[in-house]
């Protein structure tokens, strides 16, 4: 019977430094910069504004090609919290699709845009 206690602490022991193991890399990844984060935030030091939707899926595919560097963003919500209307900040800029990206020269891009195409509009390095 003694035996079979070690054992199981033994096993919990280590099922429990797994765990605690698993969540300090967590922690340490979420703390790391993203990979796109100076893109980011040249773009909007470029001027550059990325109108979307939360309900969008081409603005969400946008996003996520940005990973963690998506917070750095230009980005403006143009939907209000229903879903059913745009908001005063979109209608302004005659914002008719999304995801729209309005440059610093005044010319805009409808649609996802490739980082490539996004880095020749703004003048913003790309990392490779």
């Amino acid at each position: 019977m003694k035996k079979n206690n070690t054992k199981m602490i033994v096993i919990l022991t280590s099922i429990a430094i797994l765990f605690i193991a698993g969540i300090s890399a967590l922690a340490y990844q979420s703390n790391q910069p993203g990979h796109l984060d100076d893109f980011a935030q040249c773009l909007q030091k470029q001027g550059a504004v990325f109108y979307g939707a939360f309900w969008c899926p081409h603005c969400n595919d946008q996003k996520k090609e940005f990973g963690k560097s998506a917070k750095y963003l230009p980005y403006v919500e143009c939907s209000s919290a229903d879903g059913n209307s745009q908001l005063p900040v979109c209608s302004n800029e005659k914002i008719e699709g999304y995801p729209t990206w309005i440059f610093a020269d005044g010319s805009r891009e409808s649609g996802k845009l490739e980082l490539k195409n996004l880095a020749e509009k703004t003048n913003c390095e790309l990392p490779k």
